[in-house]
């Protein structure tokens, strides 16, 4: 799991060598914004500037500093440390200290600015970066409600300038609360500033509303105060003034962990100089970010757990099938059978690995009408659980299926007709990420249903019908709709999320070849190879917002199906007694980012 970023950790990043487990859902990160986000437009002796503590040990000349928020953001979704320089240095980052938000528009729009040097387009397909507004206060600036809401204005104003160049992806932080900083803290001026902050953010966040992109906001100001409600859950000092001292560069350095103190340490504190973080405080605002971002992968999962519980059920339906080939029950006989299986699933996308476990329990039975045709009903209970490897993220899913089926078999030719319902019941949905040293968990419940038609037919090629092996080429069709409510992770905290219905169908064709063999009158081996094609491969969209700001909907794509899949499976059947089998089987499902196992055994017997 990962934990703050320590200074050599931080040196590292500068260096280049982030690197992200699989590739980035954004073409790039491109930043606007002031010193908050500032790369390094500034440079000294030691390289470029950025205001957050130098890396260490000795805090001081000589020492690179640390990364701020977009940085280690663009680390965290797998983007090269070259793209997340400063512009000025060649990378896409055109945040610069002491701008305010008209001068921030000019760096979109101006002259020498980034859609002058693309053109006047912006990337759909990369995430823009957006912060601003602390130097429209501190310059005096903002004097009244009046010019508070003018500035979140200008602010918006760069938003919808890079939405109408074509930006699909904008993440905009609200502004801190400024007048809880070491610079305005405890002076008469702090109530003023803060309330004036407040007017600043309530603009933003109406007027947000309005814009046609996906912006994605961050609630800096309430994960800021969560913090120091429990600063040592984040690794910061519990005993110390976090809001009046600062690391260094302030009227009031912390006098144990400053960088003059007893025991110099920035990761201690919230705030390296007057107004900007630390280390400690970039670290927690990248990880919330994160946070947004990554959140659609895992709850596009839902759907796909579904997806995942009724080819399983499908799987173990086909098994029973292939065990009867050409050995059905008398005309007008029942034959039933119960069945208890296990399966696990397997996916891969950006976030990381995602694996989860799960068992089954079908009962269900057939009745043979006549010659060539039997139809059945199965029941199933299948209970499934999936966890994201790099988060902790677990969800649980308890499905209810029903199916009903129709067989046909006459002379070579053979066919197979099922229709599939389902209830989804997600009981239990805890979503955990890294928050600095802390890990966060927002929990929720949902519901879904399913249903879907599938068919198979096909010809066998043996030699004869009393043959003892068989062998069937044949083509297959299938159609699933999954619909999962969409719900509310518990409670009003700046991380907690809305998330929209989902809805995920699947439309696959397949081609494959059938087989068994009698090795005696008792026992059977059976098994089939085939691949699947689905055409439904677009990216899963998620519609969001966060809880504490439920008017900024904004949605992300989510998990992407793959568009070709491998299916294998191999089975025993062998007659303890008269009109009553054991069965077993496994089956395997491979594809380029999922992969999905399935063990099954049985017992059907006939009335």
């Amino acid at each position: 799991m990962k934990r703050l970023l320590t200074p050599l950790a931080a040196a590292c990043l500068l260096a280049g060598t982030s690197l992200s487990l699989h590739a980035s859902p954004y073409s790039s990160l491109v930043v606007f914004g002031d010193s908050l986000s500032d790369a390094g437009w500034f440079t000294d002796a030691d390289g470029p500037i950025r205001f957050t503590n130098r890396v260490g040990p000795g805090y001081g000349p000589g020492e690179a500093y640390g990364p701020v928020a977009p940085m280690l953001l663009g680390g965290q979704l797998g983007l090269g440390a070259d793209g997340l320089a400063a512009a000025n240095d060649g990378g896409n980052n055109w945040a610069v200290g002491g701008y305010r938000t008209d001068e921030i528009l000019g760096t979109i729009d101006g002259g020498t600015g980034y859609l002058a040097s693309t053109g006047g387009r912006a990337d759909p397909n990369a995430l823009y970066y957006i912060t601003g507004g602390g130097n429209d206060f501190l310059q005096f600036r903002v004097t009244s409600t009046a010019t508070a809401q003018a500035a979140a204005g200008r602010l918006v104003d760069s938003v919808q300038t890079l939405q109408q160049a074509g930006a699909r992806y904008i993440m905009v932080w609200l502004l801190p609360d400024v007048g809880k900083t070491p610079a305005l803290s405890g002076t008469p001026l702090a109530g003023t500033v803060s309330q004036l902050g407040a007017d600043f953010n309530a603009e933003l966040v109406r007027q947000l509303s309005t814009v046609n992109a996906e912006v994605i906001p961050l609630n800096v100001p309430l994960m800021l105060s969560e913090v120091l409600a429990a600063p040592a859950s984040y690794g910061l000092a519990a005993d110390q003034d976090l809001i009046g001292t600062c690391f260094d560069g302030c009227a009031v350095e912390n006098p144990v962990y400053g960088i003059n103190g007893t025991n110099p340490d920035p990761t201690k504190l919230l705030f390296n100089d007057g107004v900007h973080p630390t280390i400690a405080g970039q670290t927690l605002i990248a990880d919330y970010a994160y946070s947004l971002l990554s959140a659609p992968w895992q709850a596009s999962l839902l759907p796909e757990m579904a997806h995942g519980t009724l080819r399983s059920h499908q799987d173990q339906l086909r098994a029973q099938w292939q065990a009867d080939w050409e050995a059905w029950q008398a005309v007008g006989q029942w034959r039933p059978f119960v069945n208890a299986g296990g399966q696990r699933q397997s996916y891969e996308a950006f976030d990381g690995d995602a694996d989860g476990n799960g068992y089954s329990l079908n009962v269900g039975g057939s009745y043979r009408l006549d010659e060539a045709w039997r139809v059945g009903l199965a029941a199933g209970l299948y209970e499934q659980d999936l966890e994201v490897d790099q988060t902790d993220t677990d969800y649980d899913l308890r499905s209810y299926l029903a199916t009903a089926f129709a067989q046909y078999q006459q002379n070579r030719w053979w066919g197979e007709l099922a229709a599939s319902a389902g209830y989804l019941d997600y009981d239990d949905l805890e979503r955990q990420f890294d928050l600095g040293p802390a890990t966060r968990q927002e929990k929720g419940d949902t519901d879904g249903e399913l249903w879907s038609l599938s068919g198979r037919i096909g010809y066998d090629i043996a030699q004869s019908a009393d043959s003892p092996w068989h062998l069937s080429p044949f083509v297959s069709a299938d159609y699933a709709r999954v619909e999962v409510d969409g719900y509310s992770e518990d409670g009003q905290s700046s991380t907690a999320l809305n998330y929209g219905d989902q809805k995920r169908t699947s439309k696959r064709l397949g081609i494959g070849l059938q087989g068994l063999f009698d090795l005696n009158q008792q026992t059977r081996l059976f098994g089939e190879v085939a691949m699947e094609r689905e055409y439904e491969d677009d990216a899963t969209e998620v519609d969001m917002s966060l809880r504490s700001l439920p008017t900024i909907g904004y949605t992300l794509d989510g998990y992407t199906p793959d568009d070709k899949t491998w299916r294998a499976s191999f089975g025993v059947s062998h007659r303890v007694a008269p009109g009553m089998s054991v069965r077993g089987a496994y089956t395997f499902r491979d594809a380029d980012d999922s992969d999905q196992h399935g063990l099954n055994v049985s017992l059907a017997w006939d009335l």
